[in-house]
């Protein structure tokens, strides 16, 4: 499966996990998006960017107006959410522009410790 990990981690954490792969012969499979806090994390990934993902899974490249009849939204409300996933690796655009959820599955992870 084809996963994106979209966490919360600092970017030294995030640097000291790349320097470990690369020295690993193991190929990881999940993509990993990190985000610095929390905030920034739900900055990007709000409720109608999420359910704009929901839409995009299994439908291959798509038109942004494509995506925003999938949602029923306006088109220039989608295409805003659009840049901003596109901004943050989530989606990709084709060589024709249409855009792509090119995972299978999300998982988002972050922890929450005590004060």
């Amino acid at each position: 499966m084809n996963t994106v990990v979209l966490e919360v981690r600092s970017l030294r954490e995030t640097l000291a996990d790349a320097a470990r792969a690369m020295k690993s012969r193991r190929a990881e499979r999940t993509a990993r998006i990190s985000f610095a806090t929390p905030e920034l994390l739900w900055e990007v990934l709000t409720a109608k960017r999420w359910e704009l993902l929901k839409a995009l899974r299994g439908a291959g490249p798509v038109s942004i107006r494509e995506a925003a009849r999938l949602v029923g939204r306006d088109v220039k409300a989608v295409h805003g959410d659009v840049s901003a996933l596109l901004k943050a690796g989530v989606l990709t655009r084709s060589p024709d522009r249409r855009i792509e959820f090119p995972f299978d599955a999300v998982k988002v992870e972050f922890l929450l410790r005590a004060a």
